[in-house]
């Protein structure tokens, strides 16, 4: 019989394991990261198996050390609590003895459940496991990935937050807990290393991905537009709305030049062929995209062959681009 993807339900944290990653080792070169929903599936799996499950009182238990969650969704909340109510909890929480406070416990993953368990007024059912805190943010790290429904930038603050704990010099314990590769922990922290207050002046926008937000980064990075943006912000109220409109709100002050006299830098960039016959250079200001293109040897007509050679081409070059881009 197939073994059942626990989190093939969106209502992971009812009806799903949680994954974890407890025994990850390291040999020589060979630093795997952990890729895939039905690998962390079964890493859950043999965490909870054969453990014993106990009633606690949610007044007994603290939330884990490291916040992931910025905003929560009131709907899918609601919508476990019922599931909750009628059908009582059927999967345990992680939680293990608290660091600091004897007679206490904090949550790994599974914060959710013990919300809805207190608000119930119930005990919660949980497996409580002694670990260390590498080993607990690998945990809750993990089970972030495979539930996936964290936003962009949820992620991107944990893997920061991950990141300045140092539990070693190379993050590979971010990599890890989030199951990502250097470079997309390098693309993270770009992005959580915004200014803070316009990261918490939006929140947990949802529905914006990374190039949402490195548009929104690369935007800033004009101190002007930064001062002018937060002298608009110190002056609107944004309680009472989440944080895809927040973003919007943001994105939309920048980007319609709500910031009298406001024009975007242009981005430049340098391309170079691999022979180094070639170089282009680039410019786009958003509205506008210029090439240019200039031989290495002045005497050469590289530069003009190819530009007629790509002008030659661009109905074909249009046709791919639709496709990618309908």
């Amino acid at each position: 019989m197939a073994r059942k993807n626990p989190f093939a339900n969106v209502m992971t944290e009812q009806t799903g394991a949680n994954p974890v990653a407890l025994d990850y080792t390291v040999k020589g070169a060979s630093r795997s990261i952990i890729s895939t929903i039905d690998e962390l599936a079964a890493r859950a799996d043999k965490l909870l198996e054969g453990e014993t499950v106990v009633d606690l009182d949610p007044a007994t238990v603290d939330v884990s050390f490291v916040q992931d969650r910025l905003e929560d969704d009131r709907d899918a909340f609601e919508t476990l609590k019922a599931a909750i109510r009628e059908q009582g909890q059927t999967s345990p929480i992680l939680v293990r003895p608290h660091p600091s406070d004897a007679g206490r416990y904090m949550v790994v993953f599974g914060h959710r459940r013990l919300r809805v368990a207190s608000e119930l007024g119930r005990p919660v059912r949980a497996v409580v496991k002694a670990i260390s805190d590498r080993d607990h943010v690998i945990a809750q790290g993990q089970e972030n990935s495979a539930r996936s429904d964290l936003s962009f930038i949820e992620r991107a603050r944990f893997a920061k937050r991950l990141s300045e704990l140092n539990y070693d010099g190379d993050n590979l314990t971010v990599m890890t807990a989030l199951s990502i590769d250097k470079a997309t922990l390098s693309k993270m922290l770009s992005v959580a290393n915004m200014p803070q207050d316009i990261l918490s002046a939006i929140g947990g926008a949802r529905s914006p991905g990374r190039d949402r937000w490195y548009e929104l980064k690369h935007l800033l990075e004009n101190p002007r537009v930064l001062e002018e943006l937060r002298r608009i912000l110190s002056q609107t109220s944004l309680e009472g709305i989440d944080g895809d409109a927040r973003f919007a709100f943001v994105m939309d002050a920048l980007t319609r030049k709500k910031i009298a006299g406001y024009r975007p830098e242009p981005k430049r960039e340098i391309w170079s062929a691999r022979d180094r016959a070639l170089s282009a250079n680039i410019r786009s200001d958003g509205n506008s995209y210029t090439l240019a293109l200039k031989s290495k040897d002045a005497k050469a007509k590289d530069a003009a062959g190819f530009g007629a050679f790509v002008a030659e081409h661009l109905d074909d070059l249009y046709a791919k681009y639709r496709k990618r881009n309908p």
